[in-house]
């Protein structure tokens, strides 16, 4: 079954690239002790809010959406400048940021994986094209702050999310339900797993060291 590649307004793509540039700022802000400036700022913040979507058609062999017109860069290294000026102001709009965040990673999961099955990726690769496109962006926030990958930290469930979102997105689509709705409830599974996982602090288990095992299961662990 083949798909079409979802498509939303080009006001929403950038209301999702605000979101993503001013989370990156204000990440960034929080460490005061690398005294990060107003262009480091702005790279961070316009990583954030782009990174996915770069990736995205990067992996898909086509020039990056972000820079076919002026609008993305100059939106996204403005909402990264606005984010670290009004830092104050925007942490007392947690909540509601957190909220349109989650919309946002289920957003770009479904247009990474909707493009991917319509040019014909199977739907492995397609739910991975997705995940990528959800997250990517805080994966290269990560790197520019030379910090550990945060998606891969106890307690973050971004790329689970966004996993449990395309895989179900694609799975409609390979049984016939129309691409819209496919996309429509992968982002509302995107969305409420994100959110709960928020609300109740969710996460994976834990990696365990092998010293915290059984004297037997260590020693059966170890190759001689």
């Amino acid at each position: 079954m083949s798909a079409t590649a979802l498509t939303i307004p080009l006001w929403a793509d950038l209301l999702a690239v605000t979101i993503g540039s001013l989370q990156g700022a204000l990440f960034a802000s929080q460490f005061r002790e690398r005294r990060v400036d107003l262009l480091g700022v702005a790279i961070i913040g316009t990583a954030t809010g782009l990174g996915g979507g770069i990736l995205r058609d990067v992996l898909l062999g086509e020039v990056p959406r972000a820079l076919g017109t002026n609008w993305y860069l100059a939106v996204a290294v403005l909402a990264a400048l606005l984010g670290m000026l009004l830092q104050r102001l925007f942490n007392r709009l947690a909540g509601f940021i957190t909220v349109l965040d989650a919309l946002t990673i289920g957003l770009f999961g479904a247009i990474g994986s909707t493009k991917a099955l319509a040019m014909g990726l199977p739907a492995i690769p397609a739910v991975f094209v997705g995940v990528i496109s959800a997250v990517g962006g805080s994966v290269l926030r990560d790197l520019l702050m030379n910090l550990t990958i945060a998606m891969m930290h106890v307690g973050s469930l971004y790329a689970v999310a966004a996993g449990a979102g395309t895989a179900v997105l694609v799975t409609m689509v390979l049984i016939g339900v129309p691409t819209i709705a496919a996309a429509v409830t992968g982002t509302i599974v995107t969305v409420v797993i994100r959110l709960l996982a928020v609300r109740f602090g969710w996460s994976l288990p834990e990696q365990r060291a092998l010293s915290r095992l059984p004297a037997g299961v260590a020693r059966a662990s170890v190759p001689p």
